[in-house]
């Protein structure tokens, strides 16, 4: 039988079942991703597109007030998130909280990750099969999938 990565205790929290190199890899992917977000212009990055969505594309005016008051705000929130999942990164188990941080975090590495990837729906196994220079990343990318696949579980 296949143990998910994540399940709820009879407590109420949630263990964390990965093993040392998923660990790093998580640690590893964070530090890329809290260093992206660090820079000066970060919602400018476009590997960051899908993590600082345009709300209204048709109306510059209103795009740059929406930005004034929410971008900031937006970074913080990330920012936070990713020091949440580094602190926690170690523990067997962790409360909602800090699940719900880990959900955040785990798919906001799949946005980035699957912009660089410009993944689509018509992409499948065989688009970065063996020899594709991609595959790797690509590996990651349904990795961290089926991690959010299975905090989601855990949460419901």
């Amino acid at each position: 039988m296949n143990q998910r990565p994540v399940r709820r205790t009879r407590k109420g929290d949630f263990e964390i079942r990965l093993s040392d190199q998923e660990r790093l890899l998580i640690a590893d992917l964070v530090t890329q991703l809290t260093a992206v977000i660090n820079q000066e212009a970060a919602p400018e990055n476009p590997l960051l597109r899908r993590l600082f969505p345009i709300a209204h594309p048709d109306n510059p005016d209103l795009e740059s007030s929406y930005k004034e008051m929410v971008e900031g705000d937006l970074l913080d929130l990330r920012k936070e998130k990713l020091l949440l999942v580094t602190a926690t990164l170690d523990q067997k188990s962790i409360d909602e909280a800090a699940l719900l941080a880990w959900m955040g975090v785990i798919n906001d590495l799949r946005l980035v990750i699957g912009t660089y990837l410009d993944v689509s729906e018509d992409d499948n196994q065989d688009t970065y099969g063996p020899g594709n220079p991609e595959a790797d990343t690509y590996a990651i990318y349904q990795y961290l999938s089926y991690l959010l696949d299975s905090i989601l579980d855990a949460l419901t």
